[in-house]
């Protein structure tokens, strides 16, 4: 049985240790771009805030407990969340990943997220 590797169950979101924070990133558009393609209508690109917008839902619908520890910082082509707290980062992006991976709950939070 192949051992439970982190960074390789959040790809393509990648984890950055600096001394007293620790970021997990996304290049924007490399990942699940048909989400937005249903609300491109509305401005919805795919970009970093749209991601952030995104992460935002999530936190407040379905993992309110981690919304005072996770902050966000995106940039047009990526997406970054950030924390001074490893483990509340890591289960905020588990979490997310899981839920990018499900059709049907994405699908229920991006009819939720606020353009930026």
């Amino acid at each position: 049985m192949e051992a439970y590797n982190f960074e390789t169950a959040i790809k393509p979101f990648f984890w950055v240790a600096s001394d007293k924070t620790f970021s997990v990133c996304l290049n924007a558009g490399t990942y699940k771009p048909e989400i937005f393609e249903w609300r491109k209508d509305e401005g919805f690109e795919g970009n970093g805030y749209d991601w952030a917008s995104l992460a935002k839902v999530f936190l407040e619908e379905k993992r309110p407990d981690l919304a005072e520890d996770i902050r966000f910082d995106p940039e047009a082509d990526m997406f970054c969340a950030y924390s001074e707290n490893p483990d509340k980062l890591k289960e905020f992006i588990t979490g997310f990943k899981e839920t990018c991976e499900n059709e049907l709950q994405i699908q229920d939070l991006f009819l939720k997220a606020e353009i930026d």
